[in-house]
């Protein structure tokens, strides 16, 4: 019974397994197996002096196929922190619902919510851990603290991490982060205005910086998700982007 159990359970992904093997013996014409694959997607992370800001697109597609136009790129940790996370699908879904369920942990354990400092450095373990089989996902972490500071966290695939003003990360980064680099940091300026950034204007500002990316890159696109971070909490806003 056991062994017919086991065979029973088995059967589904050797199914799958053999499925891929022959898509891809189909294309290329040789016996191979990726276990990854670019679902596309961009990731962005903006902090101001009292909000943060999370803004994904909502398209999921794999080279000219769109999967779905409404797929949320953007997970609430906690009241105070949201990961945005592009890439393959499969591994996004992974990584987030044993990350989630970390956190439950943390606060059953010490009775409070963690802080998105010790958030971020939990993720980066995270990832360290899957070094030798990685996680193919570009991540971001926003948030604030206490005092309602806004914070930016980027990472690479096995873990290491740097706190930032802003970061784009997944298939249109290198799109947006010139954009960024001029508008937010200021570089390649004469004499700028160093006016502390506000919340109205980094929300108007990733909606063009979103707009001119889904006219470039093709697994960008459908819409905008920005989720603002603040001590008060959470909100939300959908900004249409092209559909084609």
């Amino acid at each position: 019974d056991g062994v017919a159990h086991r065979q029973t359970f088995l059967q589904p992904s050797l199914l799958l397994l053999l499925a891929r093997l022959e898509q891809h013996t189909h294309i290329s014409g040789t016996m191979s197996f990726n276990p990854y694959e670019q679902n596309g997607g961009t990731v962005l992370g903006v902090a101001g002096p009292d909000f943060a800001i999370m803004a994904a697109d909502t398209r999921l597609s794999v080279g000219y196929s769109i999967y779905t136009r409404n797929n949320s790129k953007c997970y609430q940790l906690t009241p105070r922190v949201v990961l945005g996370t592009a890439g393959f699908h499969g591994d996004v879904l992974t990584l987030t619902k044993s990350f989630k369920s970390t956190l439950r942990h943390y606060k059953q354990a010490h009775g409070r919510e963690p802080s998105v400092s010790s958030i971020a450095q939990r993720l980066a373990n995270v990832l360290y851990s899957k070094r030798f089989f990685p996680y193919y996902t570009n991540n971001i972490l926003v948030g604030v603290d206490e005092q309602g500071v806004g914070y930016v966290y980027s990472y690479d695939p096995v873990g290491s991490y740097e706190r930032e003003t802003y970061r784009a990360a997944g298939s249109g980064s290198a799109l947006l982060q010139p954009l960024l680099d001029n508008q937010i940091g200021l570089k390649n300026q004469q004499n700028p205005d160093r006016t502390p950034l506000t919340k109205e204007r980094a929300i108007a500002m990733v909606k063009d910086i979103f707009t001119g990316a889904g006219e470039r890159d093709i697994y960008t696109g459908d819409a905008v998700e920005i989720v603002v971070v603040t001590a008060a909490g959470i909100t939300t806003e959908l900004f249409q982007l092209r559909k084609d």
